[in-house]
C-alpha cells in the first residue's frame, strides 16, 4: 500500500488531540485529515471526508465513542475504529463493534507502533479484496431515473464524441463518464478493450471477421452492429477466446 492513510481523530479533550497527533506525526504514511471535540462532529467528518483510519475517545458528552462507532458500522466505506481512551474497562463492548484496537491513555509509543502495524496490514488486506472484488451493479442514469445494470447484461461500449454509449441486448444508455473508468470498474467481468472507443463483453461474441490490413471486426450477440478490432488488439483477444 503506498497511499497514505487518511486519518480523523475524535476527542472532546484537547490535551489528548494534540498527545495523538504529535505522535502520530512520527509515522511518515498518515495524513491527519481532520479532528472532532464531539461524537457528532465527528460521524459528519467521516460521512463527508471518508477516513481510513478513526481515532476515537470513548467518554465524550452526548454521542460516546461506542455510539459513534455503532453509527458508522452500516457505512458504505467504514474506516478501521482505533479506541483511545482513559477508561480501561470498555474494551469488551469496543471489540463487538470491530474495533482494530484499544489503546490507553497516556499513550505508550511501543504500543502505538504495534497498533499501526496492525493497521497498515488490515488496510492492505482491504485493498486487495477492493480489487479482486468486480462491481454487482453499474449505475446508469435514463430519463431522469437510475437505472442498475448487471455487467453480464452488457453487450458492447463505445465512445461517441463526449459520451460513452452502453449497449445491452435491448437497450442502450448514454453517460459521461469515459470509457477509460468504466473498464477499471468492470475489472472482474470479462470486457475487453478492442479498440480505444470499444470495450466488449467476450462471452457476447459471436463472429471475428477478417477486414482489411490485419484489422478485424466483431458480430456480437443480438447485435447487427459490426465491431471494429484494431491490429494492435487481435492477436491478444484471439488468445482470450481461442481455447
Amino acid at each position: 500500500m503506498n497511499r497514505k492513510m487518511k486519518t480523523i481523530i475524535i476527542d472532546d479533550e484537547p490535551l489528548s488531540r494534540d498527545e495523538l497527533k504529535f505522535l502520530l506525526e512520527s509515522f511518515n504514511d498518515i495524513e491527519i485529515i481532520a479532528e472532532a471535540d464531539s461524537g457528532e462532529k465527528g460521524l459528519e467528518l467521516i460521512m463527508t471526508k471518508e477516513p481510513d483510519i478513526v481515532f476515537i475517545d470513548i467518554e465524550m458528552p452526548q454521542m460516546s465513542g461506542l455510539d459513534l462507532a455503532r453509527a458508522i458500522q452500516n457505512m458504505k466505506k467504514t474506516p478501521l475504529i482505533i479506541f483511545a481512551t482513559a477508561y480501561p474497562n470498555y474494551a469488551a463492548k469496543a471489540f463487538r463493534v470491530d474495533a482494530v484496537d484499544y489503546l490507553l491513555k497516556p499513550f505508550d509509543e511501543e504500543q502505538l507502533f504495534e497498533t499501526m502495524t496492525r493497521v497498515k496490514e488490515r488496510l492492505k488486506q482491504e485493498d486487495k479484496m477492493d480489487q479482486l472484488s468486480p462491481i454487482a451493479r453499474l449505475a446508469v442514469e435514463d430519463e431522469g431515473r437510475i437505472v442498475y445494470l448487471s455487467p453480464s447484461d452488457i453487450v458492447y461500449l463505445y465512445r461517441e464524441e463526449r459520451e460513452t454509449i452502453i449497449c445491452t441486448k435491448e437497450r442502450r444508455f448514454s453517460l459521461k463518464t469515459p470509457i477509460k473508468e468504466l473498464e477499471e470498474k468492470l475489472k472482474g467481468y470479462p470486457f475487453f478493450r478492442t479498440h480505444k472507443s470499444y470495450l466488449v463483453n467476450l462471452d457476447k461474441i459471436e463472429e471475428l471477421i477478417p477486414w482489411f490490413n490485419g484489422a478485424y471486426q466483431l458480430k456480437v450477440e443480438g447485435k447487427q452492429d459490426e465491431i471494429p478490432v484494431s491490429r494492435n488488439y487481435v492477436k491478444s483477444l484471439r488468445e482470450r477466446l481461442e481455447l
